[in-house]
């Protein structure tokens, strides 16, 4: 889903009268340790029937109406899904179903409900500021690793290894291979040394191609100081940020943990 575009047809939606828009952020995260007893179920329940009992107070019976059919299809989802949570749910819906947007994310967010004229979007817009579409390039000498992601999960993966002996660089099929003795090590340490600049020329278009073919709004590039800024310094695309830590063999969510944190 493509957070930007369903945004901005939120950002036109306005209902008057009893017909109105309900905003949920709820807070599933099982590592909070405020969620620990699933305490979100409890808040998921007080934050729908506090707006039942103010509707039902008002004697608005429309309205009243309204929110209860948002309400069954809210809990018809988080019924649904509920053993597929990640950290957090984001729903947003009318009644008559014209509006309806309900994901689970990878980030933990403020449980706050709303029911008003307007989509209620702070936390949503601050998402995609904080995770945008991104390209984590992990370099390692002879080795190099893209991971893609998107509000903070992985997308894809690939990984290219240079072959020494043609100078081009492919993808990478099987583990990697390491050199076993130290005099291979040191052979190989002066050649990479020598050729690092015009190794890298290479590669770097095809990294900025898939930059621009898969939308990246930001580029990090990981790795010892050395190949990190080499890289960096053939690429088109500007680079958010290096982070001067060699996490080629790392978890892929230990990276993300790593770049967003």
């Amino acid at each position: 889903m493509d957070y930007n575009k369903e945004i901005e047809k939120l950002e036109n939606v306005r209902r008057e009268g009893q017909n109105k828009v309900f905003t949920m952020y709820l807070n599933t995260d099982p590592s909070d340790p405020e969620q620990q007893g699933g305490e979100w179920k409890i808040h998921f329940k007080n934050g729908l029937r506090n707006f039942e009992q103010y509707l039902e107070e008002s004697g608005d019976k429309e309205e009243r109406k309204n929110f209860q059919l948002v309400k069954q299809k809210v809990e018809k989802f988080v019924r649904g899904n509920e053993q597929e949570f990640l950290r957090s749910v984001i729903i947003i819906a009318t009644a008559d179903e014209e509006v309806w947007f309900a994901d689970r994310v990878q980030m933990r967010m403020k449980t706050e409900f709303f029911w008003q004229e307007t989509p209620e979007l702070t936390q949503l817009r601050k998402l995609t500021e904080t995770y945008p579409k991104t390209g984590i390039v992990l370099v390692q000498q002879d080795e190099i690793k893209v991971i893609e992601a998107y509000l903070n999960e992985i997308e894809d993966t690939d990984s290219y290894e240079l072959d020494i002996n043609t100078n081009d660089w492919r993808i990478k099929k099987g583990p990697r291979q390491i050199q076993g003795e130290n005099n291979q090590k040191d052979d190989f340490k002066a050649r990479f040394n020598a050729n690092k600049q015009r190794w890298y020329k290479q590669i770097a278009p095809k990294l900025d191609k898939r930059a621009k073919d898969h939308g990246w709004e930001k580029i990090f590039v990981v790795g010892e100081p050395d190949p990190a800024n080499a890289l960096t310094e053939q690429l088109n695309k500007p680079v958010e940020k290096v982070v001067q830590k060699n996490m080629l063999d790392h978890e892929e969510s230990k990276v993300l943990e790593e770049v967003f944190g």
